[in-house]
Protein backbone atom coordinates (compact mmCIF):
# COMPACT_ATOMS: atom_id res chain seq x y z
CA UNK A 1 0.00 0.00 0.00
CA UNK A 2 2.34 2.91 -1.39
CA UNK A 3 -0.01 5.60 -0.19
CA UNK A 4 -1.79 4.55 3.04
CA UNK A 5 -3.84 7.68 2.61
CA UNK A 6 -5.05 7.96 -1.11
CA UNK A 7 -8.82 6.63 -0.04
CA UNK A 8 -9.35 10.31 1.98
CA UNK A 9 -8.09 12.35 0.00
CA UNK A 10 -8.69 11.25 -3.82
CA UNK A 11 -12.50 10.69 -5.07
CA UNK A 12 -13.11 8.15 -7.64
CA UNK A 13 -13.00 9.03 -10.68
CA UNK A 14 -14.30 6.79 -14.09
CA UNK A 15 -12.94 7.45 -17.52
CA UNK A 16 -16.55 8.00 -18.92
CA UNK A 17 -18.13 6.89 -22.25
CA UNK A 18 -18.32 8.66 -25.49
CA UNK A 19 -20.58 11.10 -26.03
CA UNK A 20 -23.71 10.52 -26.96
CA UNK A 21 -24.50 12.12 -30.31
CA UNK A 22 -20.97 10.62 -31.40
CA UNK A 23 -21.20 7.09 -30.25
CA UNK A 24 -24.70 6.27 -31.36
CA UNK A 25 -23.71 6.54 -34.87
CA UNK A 26 -20.62 3.76 -34.98
CA UNK A 27 -20.23 0.72 -32.95
CA UNK A 28 -16.72 1.59 -31.51
CA UNK A 29 -16.46 0.76 -27.74
CA UNK A 30 -17.86 3.81 -26.31
CA UNK A 31 -15.85 3.50 -23.01
CA UNK A 32 -13.35 6.09 -22.87
CA UNK A 33 -9.63 5.29 -20.74
CA UNK A 34 -7.84 7.64 -18.31
CA UNK A 35 -4.61 8.56 -18.97
CA UNK A 36 -1.44 6.79 -17.51
CA UNK A 37 -0.97 8.91 -14.34
CA UNK A 38 -4.89 9.25 -13.83
CA UNK A 39 -5.05 5.53 -13.67
CA UNK A 40 -2.16 5.05 -10.95
CA UNK A 41 -3.69 7.53 -8.84
CA UNK A 42 -7.14 5.52 -9.31
CA UNK A 43 -4.97 2.76 -7.93
CA UNK A 44 -3.39 4.28 -5.09
CA UNK A 45 -6.59 4.11 -3.75
CA UNK A 46 -6.92 0.72 -2.84
CA UNK A 47 -6.48 0.46 0.72
CA UNK A 48 -5.04 -3.11 0.87
CA UNK A 49 -7.68 -4.41 3.55
CA UNK A 50 -6.71 -6.92 5.60
CA UNK A 51 -9.77 -8.94 4.43
CA UNK A 52 -9.89 -8.20 0.94
CA UNK A 53 -13.44 -8.60 0.16
CA UNK A 54 -12.64 -7.45 -3.05
CA UNK A 55 -10.78 -11.45 -3.80
CA UNK A 56 -13.57 -12.79 -2.02
CA UNK A 57 -15.99 -11.46 -4.27
CA UNK A 58 -13.92 -12.25 -7.21
CA UNK A 59 -14.76 -15.75 -9.53
CA UNK A 60 -11.54 -15.66 -10.26
CA UNK A 61 -9.78 -14.83 -7.15
CA UNK A 62 -8.35 -11.93 -8.45
CA UNK A 63 -5.82 -9.86 -6.07
CA UNK A 64 -6.68 -6.94 -6.74
CA UNK A 65 -4.94 -5.26 -3.84
CA UNK A 66 -1.60 -6.34 -4.99
CA UNK A 67 -1.56 -5.43 -8.49
CA UNK A 68 -2.99 -2.28 -7.88
CA UNK A 69 0.01 -1.41 -5.63
CA UNK A 70 2.32 -2.21 -8.44
CA UNK A 71 0.14 -0.23 -10.89
CA UNK A 72 0.42 3.05 -8.36
CA UNK A 73 3.93 2.11 -7.67
CA UNK A 74 4.26 2.47 -11.90
CA UNK A 75 5.72 -1.20 -12.01
CA UNK A 76 3.15 -2.37 -15.34
CA UNK A 77 4.79 -5.57 -15.81
CA UNK A 78 4.61 -6.76 -12.50
CA UNK A 79 0.68 -5.40 -12.11
CA UNK A 80 0.39 -8.35 -15.10
CA UNK A 81 1.75 -10.63 -13.95
CA UNK A 82 0.07 -10.77 -10.54
CA UNK A 83 -3.31 -10.12 -12.70
CA UNK A 84 -2.63 -12.64 -15.56
CA UNK A 85 -1.88 -15.43 -12.50
CA UNK A 86 -5.63 -15.53 -11.78
CA UNK A 87 -7.19 -14.03 -15.09
CA UNK A 88 -6.19 -15.00 -18.11
CA UNK A 89 -7.76 -13.21 -20.55
CA UNK A 90 -8.40 -9.21 -18.15
CA UNK A 91 -8.76 -7.61 -21.72
CA UNK A 92 -12.40 -9.35 -21.38
CA UNK A 93 -13.10 -8.89 -18.06
CA UNK A 94 -11.46 -5.36 -18.09
CA UNK A 95 -14.56 -4.25 -20.13
CA UNK A 96 -17.50 -6.46 -19.66
CA UNK A 97 -17.43 -7.70 -16.08
CA UNK A 98 -19.86 -5.94 -13.76
CA UNK A 99 -17.11 -5.82 -11.36
CA UNK A 100 -18.20 -7.99 -8.48
CA UNK A 101 -14.73 -7.36 -6.78
CA UNK A 102 -15.67 -3.63 -6.53
CA UNK A 103 -19.58 -3.34 -5.16
CA UNK A 104 -17.65 -5.72 -2.31
CA UNK A 105 -14.70 -2.85 -1.92
CA UNK A 106 -14.71 -1.16 1.81
CA UNK A 107 -14.51 1.69 -0.13
CA UNK A 108 -17.97 0.81 -1.42
CA UNK A 109 -19.46 0.41 2.10
CA UNK A 110 -17.90 3.59 3.33
CA UNK A 111 -18.38 6.25 0.72
CA UNK A 112 -19.77 4.36 -2.24
CA UNK A 113 -16.49 5.21 -4.14
CA UNK A 114 -14.44 2.02 -4.56
CA UNK A 115 -11.50 1.46 -6.20
CA UNK A 116 -11.72 0.97 -9.92
CA UNK A 117 -10.73 -2.21 -10.46
CA UNK A 118 -12.16 -3.34 -14.07
CA UNK A 119 -10.90 -0.29 -15.36
CA UNK A 120 -7.69 -0.57 -14.08
CA UNK A 121 -7.53 -4.29 -15.18
CA UNK A 122 -8.22 -3.24 -18.64
CA UNK A 123 -5.78 -0.50 -18.62
CA UNK A 124 -2.93 -2.94 -17.36
CA UNK A 125 -3.53 -5.33 -19.71
CA UNK A 126 -3.12 -2.95 -22.67
CA UNK A 127 0.11 -1.88 -22.07
CA UNK A 128 1.18 -5.57 -21.31
CA UNK A 129 0.27 -6.00 -24.90
CA UNK A 130 1.94 -2.57 -26.15
CA UNK A 131 5.02 -3.12 -24.22
CA UNK A 132 5.21 -6.81 -25.25
CA UNK A 133 4.95 -8.42 -21.20
CA UNK A 134 2.25 -10.90 -22.69
CA UNK A 135 4.83 -13.38 -23.48
CA UNK A 136 4.88 -16.48 -26.18
CA UNK A 137 4.91 -19.95 -23.90
CA UNK A 138 6.28 -23.13 -25.40
CA UNK A 139 5.28 -25.28 -22.65
CA UNK A 140 7.17 -29.11 -22.64
CA UNK A 141 4.48 -31.51 -24.11
CA UNK A 142 3.45 -34.54 -22.01
CA UNK A 143 1.96 -36.81 -24.41
CA UNK A 144 -1.65 -36.67 -23.85
CA UNK A 145 -4.54 -34.94 -25.62
CA UNK A 146 -7.68 -33.03 -24.76
CA UNK A 147 -10.43 -32.10 -26.36
CA UNK A 148 -12.59 -28.74 -25.88
CA UNK A 149 -16.03 -28.49 -27.04
CA UNK A 150 -16.77 -24.85 -27.15
CA UNK A 151 -14.85 -21.81 -27.77
CA UNK A 152 -16.29 -19.86 -25.56
CA UNK A 153 -14.83 -18.30 -22.44
CA UNK A 154 -15.03 -21.27 -20.41
CA UNK A 155 -13.24 -23.22 -23.51
CA UNK A 156 -10.90 -20.94 -23.88
CA UNK A 157 -9.61 -20.74 -20.33
CA UNK A 158 -9.80 -24.49 -20.31
CA UNK A 159 -7.95 -25.08 -23.21
CA UNK A 160 -5.25 -22.21 -22.01
CA UNK A 161 -4.92 -23.43 -18.65
CA UNK A 162 -4.33 -27.04 -19.83
CA UNK A 163 -2.25 -26.66 -23.12
CA UNK A 164 0.34 -24.71 -20.39
CA UNK A 165 0.22 -27.93 -18.88
CA UNK A 166 1.93 -29.62 -21.69
CA UNK A 167 -1.47 -31.14 -22.70
CA UNK A 168 -1.98 -31.03 -26.73
CA UNK A 169 -5.44 -29.36 -26.80
CA UNK A 170 -7.85 -29.20 -29.69
CA UNK A 171 -10.51 -27.25 -29.43
CA UNK A 172 -13.68 -27.84 -31.91
CA UNK A 173 -16.69 -25.18 -32.36
CA UNK A 174 -19.88 -24.96 -33.97
CA UNK A 175 -19.11 -21.23 -35.00
CA UNK A 176 -16.48 -19.74 -37.74
CA UNK A 177 -14.77 -18.32 -35.31
CA UNK A 178 -13.50 -17.86 -31.48
CA UNK A 179 -15.26 -16.52 -28.62
CA UNK A 180 -18.91 -17.53 -27.97
CA UNK A 181 -20.91 -14.95 -26.61
CA UNK A 182 -17.83 -12.91 -26.48
CA UNK A 183 -17.95 -12.64 -30.54
CA UNK A 184 -21.11 -13.41 -31.48
CA UNK A 185 -23.71 -11.99 -28.48
CA UNK A 186 -21.96 -9.02 -26.76
CA UNK A 187 -21.77 -5.65 -29.48
CA UNK A 188 -18.72 -4.44 -30.64
CA UNK A 189 -19.45 -1.18 -29.10
CA UNK A 190 -18.90 -3.07 -25.40
CA UNK A 191 -16.13 -5.29 -26.70
CA UNK A 192 -13.92 -4.78 -29.99
CA UNK A 193 -13.63 -8.28 -31.80
CA UNK A 194 -9.76 -7.61 -32.50
CA UNK A 195 -9.80 -7.81 -28.45
CA UNK A 196 -10.23 -11.56 -29.10
CA UNK A 197 -8.06 -11.70 -32.41
CA UNK A 198 -5.54 -10.53 -30.75
CA UNK A 199 -5.41 -13.17 -27.92
CA UNK A 200 -6.31 -15.71 -30.21
CA UNK A 201 -2.94 -14.92 -32.28
CA UNK A 202 -1.14 -15.90 -28.93
CA UNK A 203 -2.94 -19.13 -28.28
CA UNK A 204 -2.22 -20.34 -31.84
CA UNK A 205 1.17 -19.56 -31.23
CA UNK A 206 1.75 -21.34 -27.56
CA UNK A 207 0.14 -24.61 -29.87
CA UNK A 208 -3.53 -24.39 -29.42
CA UNK A 209 -5.29 -26.16 -32.38
CA UNK A 210 -8.70 -24.81 -33.43
CA UNK A 211 -10.98 -26.34 -35.43
CA UNK A 212 -13.90 -24.33 -36.24
CA UNK A 213 -17.48 -25.02 -38.18
CA UNK A 214 -17.44 -28.34 -36.28
CA UNK A 215 -20.59 -29.18 -35.20
CA UNK A 216 -20.16 -31.93 -32.21
CA UNK A 217 -22.75 -35.00 -31.56
CA UNK A 218 -22.28 -34.51 -27.79
CA UNK A 219 -23.01 -38.46 -27.54
CA UNK A 220 -19.78 -39.24 -30.01
CA UNK A 221 -17.11 -37.46 -29.24
CA UNK A 222 -14.21 -37.02 -31.39
CA UNK A 223 -12.09 -39.98 -31.17
CA UNK A 224 -8.06 -40.06 -29.64
CA UNK A 225 -8.12 -37.97 -26.49
CA UNK A 226 -7.53 -38.92 -23.65
CA UNK A 227 -10.04 -36.23 -21.76
CA UNK A 228 -12.84 -34.05 -23.09
CA UNK A 229 -13.90 -30.43 -21.36
CA UNK A 230 -18.05 -29.56 -22.78
CA UNK A 231 -18.19 -25.96 -22.59
CA UNK A 232 -20.84 -25.49 -25.26
CA UNK A 233 -22.52 -22.83 -23.35
CA UNK A 234 -26.38 -22.36 -23.24
CA UNK A 235 -27.50 -22.46 -27.04
CA UNK A 236 -31.32 -22.19 -26.79
CA UNK A 237 -32.75 -19.06 -25.59
CA UNK A 238 -35.97 -18.94 -23.79
CA UNK A 239 -39.04 -18.06 -26.69
CA UNK A 240 -42.22 -16.13 -26.15
CA UNK A 241 -45.41 -18.47 -26.50
CA UNK A 242 -47.92 -16.14 -26.89
CA UNK A 243 -50.38 -15.70 -29.75
CA UNK A 244 -49.01 -13.85 -32.63
CA UNK A 245 -45.80 -15.73 -32.41
CA UNK A 246 -46.11 -16.66 -35.94
CA UNK A 247 -45.82 -13.09 -37.57
CA UNK A 248 -43.47 -11.35 -38.90
CA UNK A 249 -40.92 -9.03 -37.03
CA UNK A 250 -40.26 -11.21 -33.65
CA UNK A 251 -36.78 -12.37 -33.25
CA UNK A 252 -34.47 -13.89 -30.43
CA UNK A 253 -32.52 -11.54 -28.84
CA UNK A 254 -29.03 -12.60 -30.74
CA UNK A 255 -30.92 -13.23 -34.28
CA UNK A 256 -29.95 -9.35 -34.05
CA UNK A 257 -26.49 -9.24 -31.87
CA UNK A 258 -24.77 -12.18 -33.85
CA UNK A 259 -25.73 -10.84 -37.28
CA UNK A 260 -24.94 -7.36 -36.92
CA UNK A 261 -21.37 -8.40 -34.81
CA UNK A 262 -21.13 -10.92 -38.36
CA UNK A 263 -22.03 -7.96 -40.41
CA UNK A 264 -19.11 -5.57 -39.08
CA UNK A 265 -17.08 -8.74 -39.20
CA UNK A 266 -17.41 -8.82 -43.18
CA UNK A 267 -20.37 -11.15 -43.68
CA UNK A 268 -23.12 -10.25 -46.41
CA UNK A 269 -26.63 -11.40 -45.42
CA UNK A 270 -30.10 -10.82 -47.63
CA UNK A 271 -32.24 -7.76 -47.98
CA UNK A 272 -34.54 -10.69 -46.99
CA UNK A 273 -32.93 -11.85 -44.05
CA UNK A 274 -31.43 -8.66 -42.62
CA UNK A 275 -32.93 -7.96 -38.65
CA UNK A 276 -32.72 -4.58 -38.67
CA UNK A 277 -34.56 -2.02 -36.27
CA UNK A 278 -33.92 0.79 -39.29
CA UNK A 279 -36.72 3.27 -38.83
CA UNK A 280 -38.77 1.13 -36.55
CA UNK A 281 -40.34 1.21 -33.42
CA UNK A 282 -38.79 -1.63 -31.46
CA UNK A 283 -39.88 -3.66 -28.47
CA UNK A 284 -37.16 -5.81 -26.31
CA UNK A 285 -38.72 -7.36 -23.75
CA UNK A 286 -35.98 -8.93 -21.27
CA UNK A 287 -34.78 -6.23 -18.43
CA UNK A 288 -31.12 -7.71 -18.72
CA UNK A 289 -28.12 -7.24 -20.25
CA UNK A 290 -28.95 -8.72 -23.23
CA UNK A 291 -32.14 -6.52 -23.73
CA UNK A 292 -29.30 -3.99 -23.16
CA UNK A 293 -27.10 -4.45 -25.87
CA UNK A 294 -30.65 -4.93 -28.12
CA UNK A 295 -30.95 -1.46 -27.50
CA UNK A 296 -27.61 0.32 -28.10
CA UNK A 297 -27.74 -2.03 -31.19
CA UNK A 298 -31.06 -0.59 -32.35
CA UNK A 299 -29.97 3.04 -32.20
CA UNK A 300 -27.02 2.38 -33.86
CA UNK A 301 -29.05 0.90 -36.75
CA UNK A 302 -31.39 3.83 -36.67
CA UNK A 303 -33.88 3.05 -35.03
CA UNK A 304 -37.34 5.36 -34.75
CA UNK A 305 -37.87 4.34 -31.15
CA UNK A 306 -37.18 1.76 -28.40
CA UNK A 307 -39.56 0.24 -25.42
CA UNK A 308 -37.81 -2.20 -22.79
CA UNK A 309 -40.17 -4.14 -20.47
CA UNK A 310 -39.83 -6.20 -17.26
CA UNK A 311 -41.36 -8.59 -16.34
CA UNK A 312 -40.31 -8.30 -12.60
CA UNK A 313 -40.72 -5.25 -10.47
CA UNK A 314 -38.29 -1.98 -10.14
CA UNK A 315 -35.25 -2.57 -8.66
CA UNK A 316 -34.04 -0.57 -5.92
CA UNK A 317 -32.84 2.68 -7.02
CA UNK A 318 -30.26 4.10 -5.41
CA UNK A 319 -26.17 2.08 -4.05
CA UNK A 320 -27.60 -0.13 -0.83
CA UNK A 321 -30.01 -2.96 -1.45
CA UNK A 322 -31.20 -3.46 1.97
CA UNK A 323 -32.63 -7.10 0.98
CA UNK A 324 -29.28 -7.81 -0.69
CA UNK A 325 -26.25 -5.88 1.88
CA UNK A 326 -22.37 -5.04 1.06
CA UNK A 327 -20.51 -7.29 0.71
CA UNK A 328 -22.74 -8.91 -1.51
CA UNK A 329 -23.74 -7.52 -5.21
CA UNK A 330 -26.78 -5.28 -4.35
CA UNK A 331 -29.60 -5.89 -6.86
CA UNK A 332 -30.25 -2.09 -7.67
CA UNK A 333 -31.12 -0.54 -10.85
CA UNK A 334 -28.78 -0.61 -13.32
CA UNK A 335 -28.48 2.08 -16.41
CA UNK A 336 -26.34 1.03 -19.05
CA UNK A 337 -24.61 3.07 -21.63
CA UNK A 338 -27.55 1.70 -23.95
CA UNK A 339 -30.00 2.90 -21.86
CA UNK A 340 -28.55 6.43 -21.62
CA UNK A 341 -28.85 6.70 -25.35
CA UNK A 342 -32.56 7.21 -25.09
CA UNK A 343 -35.05 4.19 -24.44
CA UNK A 344 -38.47 3.96 -22.68
CA UNK A 345 -38.13 1.60 -19.81
CA UNK A 346 -41.37 -0.12 -17.96
CA UNK A 347 -41.27 -2.77 -15.20
CA UNK A 348 -44.18 -5.22 -14.10
CA UNK A 349 -44.95 -5.71 -17.22
CA UNK A 350 -46.48 -9.05 -19.02
CA UNK A 351 -47.02 -9.56 -22.58
CA UNK A 352 -50.61 -11.47 -23.69
CA UNK A 353 -49.99 -11.74 -27.43
CA UNK A 354 -48.48 -10.24 -30.00
CA UNK A 355 -50.61 -8.12 -33.00
CA UNK A 356 -50.32 -8.34 -36.30
CA UNK A 357 -51.80 -7.20 -39.19
CA UNK A 358 -51.55 -8.87 -43.26
CA UNK A 359 -48.81 -11.26 -41.68
CA UNK A 360 -46.49 -8.30 -39.67
CA UNK A 361 -46.37 -7.10 -36.41
CA UNK A 362 -47.96 -3.88 -35.38
CA UNK A 363 -48.31 -4.60 -31.86
CA UNK A 364 -47.99 -6.16 -28.65
CA UNK A 365 -51.01 -6.43 -26.05
CA UNK A 366 -49.62 -6.49 -22.70
CA UNK A 367 -50.77 -6.05 -19.07
CA UNK A 368 -49.57 -4.18 -15.77
CA UNK A 369 -48.95 -6.46 -13.53
CA UNK A 370 -48.16 -6.90 -9.61
CA UNK A 371 -46.47 -9.77 -7.17
CA UNK A 372 -48.38 -10.77 -4.65
CA UNK A 373 -46.76 -13.67 -1.58
CA UNK A 374 -47.47 -17.08 -2.36
CA UNK A 375 -49.46 -18.11 0.97
CA UNK A 376 -48.24 -21.90 -0.32
CA UNK A 377 -44.84 -20.68 -0.29
CA UNK A 378 -42.59 -20.46 -3.49
CA UNK A 379 -42.80 -18.62 -6.80
CA UNK A 380 -44.93 -14.95 -5.91
CA UNK A 381 -48.33 -14.85 -7.62
CA UNK A 382 -49.08 -12.80 -10.49
CA UNK A 383 -51.70 -10.34 -10.36
CA UNK A 384 -53.07 -7.99 -13.27
CA UNK A 385 -53.34 -4.36 -12.73
CA UNK A 386 -56.22 -2.42 -14.61
CA UNK A 387 -56.79 -3.02 -18.33
CA UNK A 388 -54.28 -4.38 -20.92
CA UNK A 389 -52.74 -2.05 -23.48
CA UNK A 390 -51.26 -2.33 -26.95
CA UNK A 391 -47.47 -0.95 -27.32
CA UNK A 392 -46.91 -0.15 -30.93
CA UNK A 393 -43.53 -1.95 -32.23
CA UNK A 394 -42.59 -2.43 -35.97
CA UNK A 395 -39.89 -4.92 -34.48
CA UNK A 396 -39.74 -7.71 -31.18
CA UNK A 397 -36.25 -9.14 -29.75
CA UNK A 398 -36.97 -11.31 -27.08
CA UNK A 399 -34.30 -10.92 -24.58
CA UNK A 400 -35.54 -13.16 -21.88
CA UNK A 401 -32.54 -15.40 -21.02
CA UNK A 402 -31.45 -18.96 -22.19
CA UNK A 403 -32.58 -22.38 -21.19
CA UNK A 404 -29.88 -24.55 -18.96
CA UNK A 405 -29.05 -27.23 -21.44
CA UNK A 406 -29.81 -31.25 -20.56
CA UNK A 407 -26.86 -32.80 -21.25
CA UNK A 408 -25.98 -36.76 -21.35
CA UNK A 409 -24.29 -39.00 -18.77
CA UNK A 410 -20.55 -38.76 -19.63
CA UNK A 411 -18.02 -40.97 -19.18
CA UNK A 412 -15.74 -40.12 -16.18
CA UNK A 413 -12.81 -38.50 -18.60
CA UNK A 414 -15.31 -35.65 -19.31
CA UNK A 415 -15.75 -32.22 -17.65
CA UNK A 416 -18.57 -29.91 -18.01
CA UNK A 417 -17.83 -26.45 -17.63
CA UNK A 418 -19.40 -22.57 -17.95
CA UNK A 419 -22.72 -22.11 -18.73
CA UNK A 420 -22.93 -25.70 -19.80
CA UNK A 421 -22.82 -26.50 -16.58
CA UNK A 422 -24.54 -23.88 -14.41
CA UNK A 423 -27.03 -22.34 -16.95
CA UNK A 424 -26.55 -18.90 -17.93
CA UNK A 425 -24.23 -16.52 -15.89
CA UNK A 426 -21.35 -13.84 -16.26
CA UNK A 427 -18.46 -14.24 -18.56
CA UNK A 428 -16.53 -14.31 -15.45
CA UNK A 429 -18.04 -17.03 -13.70
CA UNK A 430 -17.78 -19.18 -16.93
CA UNK A 431 -13.91 -18.24 -16.77
CA UNK A 432 -13.68 -19.27 -13.08
CA UNK A 433 -15.66 -22.54 -14.36
CA UNK A 434 -12.85 -23.19 -17.49
CA UNK A 435 -10.04 -23.06 -14.93
CA UNK A 436 -12.01 -24.92 -12.39
CA UNK A 437 -12.16 -27.88 -15.41
CA UNK A 438 -8.72 -27.75 -16.66
CA UNK A 439 -7.67 -28.43 -12.89
CA UNK A 440 -10.02 -31.41 -12.90
CA UNK A 441 -8.68 -32.78 -16.01
CA UNK A 442 -5.24 -32.84 -14.75
CA UNK A 443 -6.09 -33.97 -11.69
CA UNK A 444 -7.45 -37.06 -13.40
CA UNK A 445 -4.91 -37.59 -15.82
CA UNK A 446 -2.14 -37.28 -13.45
CA UNK A 447 -3.61 -40.16 -10.94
Amino acid sequence: MGNPKAFLTIHRQEAGYRPVHDRIHDFGEVEQTLNSNDRRTQASRCMDCGVPFCHWACPLGNKAPEWNDALYKGDWELAYRLLNATNDFPEFTGRICPALCEKACVLNLIVHEPTTNRENEAAITEIAFKEKYVRIHQPERNGKKVAVIGCGPAGLVAANRLNLKGYSVTVFDKNEDAGGLLRYGIPNFKLNKEMINRRMNVLRKEGIVFKFNQVIDLTKLPLGFDAYVVATGTPTARDLKIPGRELNGIYLALDMLSQQNRILAGLEFKKEDLVTAKGKDVLVIGGGDTGSDCIGTSHRQGCKSVTQIEIMPKPVEGPEDPENPWPNWPRTLKTSSSHEEGCIRRWNINSLKFIGKDGKLTGVEVQEITWKPNPEGGRPLMEPVGKPEVIKADIVLLAMGFLKPELPKFADNVFVAGDAASGASLVVRAMASGRDAAQKVDSFLCR
